[in-house]
């Protein structure tokens, strides 16, 4: 998803809620074998593999019919009409797109799946089930045809994409060829830390040598300076090694990458007890306020003002928020911290986070993966309808490569309109012409460094329903926010007593049930997938 500007925040929320309604979703079933006639893990394959190697015919002219999550631009249907000339000379085709909007989107998507309606192609996403509805035969599968009717697409898509792609054997949705790295991180004050001559952030020790310094130097200032939860809670869990597994499981955790089936409940763990005591430290030296559970004040707010020094982001939200303070503080340095540089390794998102896939009633998937194909690896097709028309939404910058909106001339103009909708399903990293990260300039190393120490996403796959540990859950998420919130803030009189009182609560809650539960239906997808 796009995640610059305003933007951002509001998709940042939107994932939050669906990570959560992803709990909904079934394990995805994927098979450990390539699909048949896939490509190898090279990522090459030959073309006729799976069909006809003749050109397939397009005699008959065909309107499609595509949805796309969100809204549609004020300047979508100038664009399309653009798109429908290049479609109708090259495929004898046109499309006609529909979007969701966003108002009560997920409704909307649903319906459109159950309901049977004549769609060629729509947008499809981990965090719009796509595992559940592919589990449901909601969608087409593609194996025949994509070597046949989008056979560059077939070659270029990495083999570990249509992996993630596979459901039961079978591939359903083509994903985007778009590598997202999101591992959480703090942005921080760097100027103070150079002002001050505090050591350079590497570890935790020097993070926490960050936060005494400038709470002793600057005694108006709050490091964390209002919501910390998210600090604290994804700081925890990072510099433990610990991955959350089974979507929204709660206290659940992998105890590592490296040991996938051992799953815990991390409040029984001795990591854990360590770190509410040396939380309860943190707290009272001041690094954020005794209400900051109740706040509603944003971290991020308090140092654009002075009063904070420090705020949650995932990486490309770091450069968001750095990009703005640029333009808009620019007295102000700031410096990013990431998170996996606790234990060097990195995870992008799942490539079907951003994918299309073809319901089973579509009446012309032969076609729609030509047009498909066509938007993917053609620089024509792909530009205009992910940037709109050049000369009239953008122009290409010096560089030849990146784009300047507004195009040249038309700066300052009160009659310029710009063009922008839900692209994701079919982004190419090779071909944008947009930086990620809002365009921050230390996001191109950050993203080398994830790359070059990049692990296979092998825990989000694992989407449990809950339903058999249904009330167990609800149990524990209402003693987590009783009693686990404040001990791991360090807003407790004792932490070993408020632990013992946490453990026992959880105890009574069931959680035992809901690790047990959590255990077996991952242990069926890992042994599926052959993870040890």
């Amino acid at each position: 998803m796009k995640k610059t500007g305003s933007l951002l925040l509001s998709l940042t929320l939107l994932g939050t809620v669906l990570a959560a309604c992803g709990g909904n979703s079934d394990n995805n079933g994927n098979s450990q074998a390539s699909p048949s006639g896939s490509p190898s893990s090279s990522g090459s394959a030959s073309p006729s593999a799976g069909g006809d190697a003749a050109k397939p015919d397009t005699s008959k002219k065909v309107e499609l019919v595509w949805y796309l999550l969100g809204d549609a631009s004020s300047e979508s249907a100038k664009v399309n009409a653009e798109f429908n000339k290049l479609l109708e000379k090259d495929l004898n085709t046109t499309v006609k797109f529909n979007f969701t909007t966003w108002n009560d989107w997920q409704t909307k998507y649903n319906l459109l799946l159950a309901s049977g309606e004549k769609i060629d192609m729509l947008f499809a996403s981990t965090w719009a089930d796509y595992y559940k509805f592919a589990n449901q035969g909601a969608f087409l599968p593609l194996d025949d045809l994509l070597p046949k009717y989008a056979p560059e697409t077939w070659n270029k898509v990495p083999q570990q994409d249509w992996t993630e792609a596979t459901v039961k054997g079978k591939i359903y949705a083509v994903p985007a060829t778009y590598p997202e790295y999101t591992p959480d991180g703090l942005v921080y004050r760097e100027d103070w830390r150079q002002e001050l001559n505090l050591p350079e952030i590497k570890d935790l020790d020097t993070l926490e040598a960050y936060l005494d310094g400038v709470k002793k130097a600057k005694p108006d200032v709050t490091p964390i300076n209002g919501k910390a939860w998210n600090e604290a809670y994804t700081l925890f869990k990072s510099y433990s090694g610990y991955e959350q597994i089974g979507g929204d499981s709660g206290v659940v955790v992998a105890k590592s990458y490296d040991a996938p089936r051992d799953i815990v409940a991390y409040p029984f763990t001795d990591e854990f007890e360590a770190w509410v005591k040396r939380m309860k430290t943190w707290a009272d030296k001041g690094f954020w306020t005794s209400d900051s559970l109740a706040s509603q004040k944003e971290a991020g707010d308090a140092i654009k003002v002075g009063t904070g020094a420090v705020y949650w982001r995932n990486a490309p939200g770091a450069g968001g928020y750095i990009t703005d303070m640029e333009k808009n503080k620019p007295d102000i340095k700031m410096g990013y911290f990431p998170f996996t540089r606790f234990h060097n390794y990195a995870m992008p998102t799942l490539s079907v986070n951003n994918a299309m896939a073809i319901p089973k009633s579509a009446p012309n998937p032969e076609r729609t993966l030509m047009v498909l194909d066509k938007l993917r690896n053609d620089p024509k097709y792909y530009d205009l309808l992910t940037y709109g028309i050049e000369g009239t939404h953008y122009s290409i910058a010096d560089d030849g490569k990146s784009i300047v909106k507004p195009p040249k001339g038309m700066e300052g103009k009160k009659d310029f309109k710009g063009y922008d909708i839900a692209s994701w399903g079919w982004r190419i990293e090779s071909m944008s012409r947009e930086k990620q990260a809002a365009g921050w300039t230390g996001f191109d190393a950050l993203l080398a460094e994830f790359k070059a120490e990049s692990k296979p996403n092998i825990f989000s796959p694992v989407l449990l329903d809950y339903a058999p540990v249904k009330s167990q859950q609800a149990a524990v998420n209402q003693v987590f926010e009783q009693y686990g919130k404040p001990l791991m803030m360090g807003l407790v009189k004792d932490p070993d007593k408020s632990l013992a009182t946490f453990r026992d609560q959880l105890k009574k809650a069931g959680v035992d049930k809901i690790v047990d539960y959590i255990k077996t239906e991952a242990s069926k997808y890992y042994d599926e997938k052959g993870i040890q």
